[in-house]
This record gives C-alpha cells, structure tokens and sequence, in this order.
C-alpha cells in the first residue's frame, strides 16, 4: 500500500526525517508514536506531498506522490485546522467535500449518520461558521471530513487532541471499526500511548526522524516496551551533567 525509500528532509541543520525504507501492507491500522519534534508531523507531510523531500520518495499502491496527483482519489487525511475552509458551516463544508469526490448531497447525509454520537449534537445545526467553533469541535469536523469519501488510505495527526474522553472513547472504536469494515489502510500519530496501544495492532516509534522500533501489538503487548523506553529517555534527559 505504502511504501518509503530512502527518504530525509532536513530543515538547516536538523535532520527531521531519515528513513531508508519502510513498507505498510494493505489494511493496517498502525500507530505513529514519538516526543515532540520526532518528526511524526513531518512525516505525515511528506506522504501527502505538502512537503518536498530532500531525498527519496513515497509511493501509494505504486503511484509517486511527488509525481502523480492519482493517489489523492482513495486518501484522505487531516493534520490540523489548516485543512478547514472555516468561512464555511460544517454542513456546507461536508457538501463541499462530497462534491469533490462524487457524492450526492443524500450519500453525504447518510455518511454523515455514523459520526451521530461522536458529534454529539454541537456540529451540524448550529448555524454557524467552522471558524467559530471550539478546537474539539473543529476536531470533529476535520476527522468526519477525512473519512467521509470512505478512503483506502486514511492519516490522522494526533485525532485525539482536543477531544473530551467521551469523543475519545468513540473515535477509537469509529477507527477500528472503519478499519475493519472497509478494510482500509490507517495511519495515526499520537502523543497518548493508552489510546495508540488499544487501537493499534502495530506500533512505530519515531525519534528525531528515524525508526527505532517497529512493534506486533498484538494483545497490547507494547504498552510496556514502549512506557519502558520513553521513561529511561525521561531519566536521561534529567539527570545531572
């Protein structure tokens, strides 16, 4: 489905990604985990070509992102607010995206109808402007928007930021639900290990752009590798000079 080679960016001095080669089978749901300025975002960026590379490439079920505009039918992504158009009310903004691929306005509203719980009842109706609403709410609306088109390959950047626990809770099991039904391949990045290990049958852990583990998640077996790692990273990082 995806595949790396190769592939670094550097901004001056600093390396954020450096990754030689590194494959995503059909289907998985996989997990992207790492401290602050591990290069997750940065990462997600240069899959969906927002960013260019300095080196190497990215390929979706064979197409060159950097080359070819294809993948972009069957992918679909939100990083942060920035993917909005926040003069727009949500439902406009669903209408929007269905146009862009296909759907009818009756195929949008009942795409629309899974999503019921988790927009508890603060996003569509209310009448106003994206731009006006909370950042968990704006959340929602750019999580509902990627998966609407029903993608094959879906990316995330941490999905559970701004969410009350509730809205947390349900998005997990929307995810793995989504996952399972349509068979798609799903990519997320989150600082909370908790949700990334109960979704996640595989697990990445990024650091200052590389690869250090690739872990079967199976059972939830990660949770204690990888609570392991970031605490002696923590004690590293305070102890004495």
């Amino acid at each position: 489905m995806l595949t790396i080679n190769q592939l670094q960016k550097r901004f001056g001095d600093k390396t954020a990604v450096d990754i030689e080669n590194y494959t995503i089978a059909p289907g998985t749901l996989l997990g992207l985990v790492g401290n602050n300025g591990a290069g997750k975002t940065t990462l997600f960026r240069l899959i969906l070509d927002l960013l260019q590379a300095d080196r190497g490439n990215v390929t979706v079920d064979g197409i060159d992102v950097s080359r070819s505009e294809d993948w972009k039918t069957f992918t679909g992504a939100y990083i942060d607010d920035g993917f909005l158009i926040d003069y727009l009310t949500p439902e406009e903004y669903f209408y929007f995206i269905g146009r862009m691929y296909g759907l009818r306005k009756e195929e949008v509203d009942e795409r629309l109808r899974p999503f019921d719980r988790f927009m508890n009842g603060e996003v569509t109706g209310q009448k106003k402007f994206i731009r006006n609403y909370s950042m968990g709410n704006k959340q929602k609306i750019g999580i509902i928007s990627a998966m609407l088109h029903h993608p094959r390959l879906l990316i995330l950047d941490e999905p559970f930021n701004f969410l009350d626990p509730s809205s947390q809770a349900i998005i997990k099991h929307l995810l793995q639900k989504y996952n399972e039904e349509h068979g798609a391949t799903v990519l997320i990045s989150s600082h909370n290990l908790n949700h990334t290990v109960d979704i996640c049958p595989r697990i990445v852990l990024l650091e200052h752009g590389v690869i250090l583990r690739d872990i079967d998640n199976a059972g939830g077996t990660a949770e204690k590798e990888l609570e392991d790692y970031f605490n002696v990273r923590a004690e590293e990082e305070s102890a004495p000079i």
